[in-house]
């Protein structure tokens, strides 16, 4: 059986990329800190307020179903013209800029969709989409 006759390298630790590391490290604090010199040199005085709180986010599109048959109804809560007109004009008052999505049944007549639309505009909203599919190319419209 043959002996090992010769020494293996003793295990080495590469630190070229550690070193990196560092530097770049160095390199952002160092300009981080030149941004906040820089802004307490600013003679400015922001204003203060009283209370402070958390913005609330923007409510999603509220979705207006106009089925074939007629009836309405907002976020799955059968609605009249006048409720519609009524819960349209609270919700807006709340958020200003609160979007409407109108989905009409393709077989509605399209009186009862431009009904919707109006409703929606005599409550305020300005923000109104509707809802199609589109066709595939061997279907018809």
């Amino acid at each position: 059986m043959p002996l090992k006759t010769y020494t293996d390298e003793p295990p080495s630790v590469n630190l070229t990329p550690m070193i990196d590391v560092v530097f770049l490290l160095i390199i952002f604090f160092m300009v981080a800190t030149k941004f906040t010199e820089l802004e307490r040199k600013i003679r400015l005085e922001v204003p203060r307020v009283a209370a402070a709180r958390a913005m609330t986010p923007a409510p999603e599109k509220r979705v207006l179903n106009v089925y074939q048959d007629g009836r309405m109804t907002l976020d799955r809560q059968p609605v009249t013209l006048e409720q519609l007109r009524r819960k349209l004009g609270r919700a807006r008052s709340q958020y200003s800029d609160l979007g409407v999505l109108v989905r009409g049944d393709a077989g509605v007549a399209y009186q009862r969709v431009a009904d919707a639309l109006a409703a929606c505009k005599d409550a305020g909203i300005s923000e109104l989409g509707i809802s199609v599919r589109l066709a595939r190319k061997n279907e018809q419209p």
